[in-house]
């Protein structure tokens, strides 16, 4: 989830089971998790590096 209302670093939001995590979609940091197992958190990590281009893409475009 990429939040309109939201601040740089561009980042998403990914919610599995109850936890959250923050990823920096440029660098692929974690920068905040929280009831996220380890498994499920690298997972998002891959996700997100797949689709890093497309997200920095529509980070741009909501945020300029």
């Amino acid at each position: 989830m990429i939040y309109t209302q939201d601040h740089i670093p561009a980042h998403v939001h990914v919610w599995r089971a109850g936890g959250e995590i923050v990823i920096n979609i440029a660098t692929l940091e974690i920068t905040k998790a929280e009831g996220m197992s380890r498994r499920d958190s690298a997972k998002a990590v891959e996700i997100v590096e797949e689709n890093q281009r497309y997200l920095l893409g529509r980070w741009r475009e909501i945020h300029g």
